[in-house]
């Protein structure tokens, strides 16, 4: 069994390739990161599965130029995890150019002792 600070720093970490794994456009990176059944929400309020994100991405539909996490906290209950932070990032979405600040929600699972994004939900700032 793995310590609470243990299961904090395995989610960081996969947190951290998945961002890297964006910025690259690793798909093999991101299709081992991602839930089969995961749920990804874009600031401009459409959601995407798995499937349709990674084709997003493929298609070069979305391409990130720019993508940080700073993280404000990460909590874990058995094999959950839920990451609060923001995203700030460039990206192109469908060849136009756009900058993103959000505050964002990613929830992890853990499944055959690996950490895989089950959701993903930016949010507006406040203002």
């Amino acid at each position: 069994m793995t310590s609470r600070d243990d299961d904090v720093q395995a989610v960081l970490a996969a947190e951290d390739r998945r961002y890297r794994a964006m910025l690259d456009g690793d798909l093999a990176a991101l299709d081992e990161l991602l839930a089969p059944g995961a749920s990804y929400a874009h600031s401009s309020g459409v959601r995407d599965t798995k499937d349709e994100y990674l084709a997003k991405l493929r298609s070069r539909y979305y391409v990130y130029r720019r993508a940080e996490h700073p993280v404000e906290r990460v909590e874990v209950t058995g094999d959950a995890a839920i990451v609060v932070g923001r995203m700030t990032a460039d990206v192109d979405v469908d060849g136009v150019p756009k900058t993103i600040d959000n505050l964002a929600l990613a929830v992890w699972t853990r499944a055959g002792g690996r950490w895989q994004l089950l959701a993903y939900a930016p949010t507006s700032l406040p203002r």
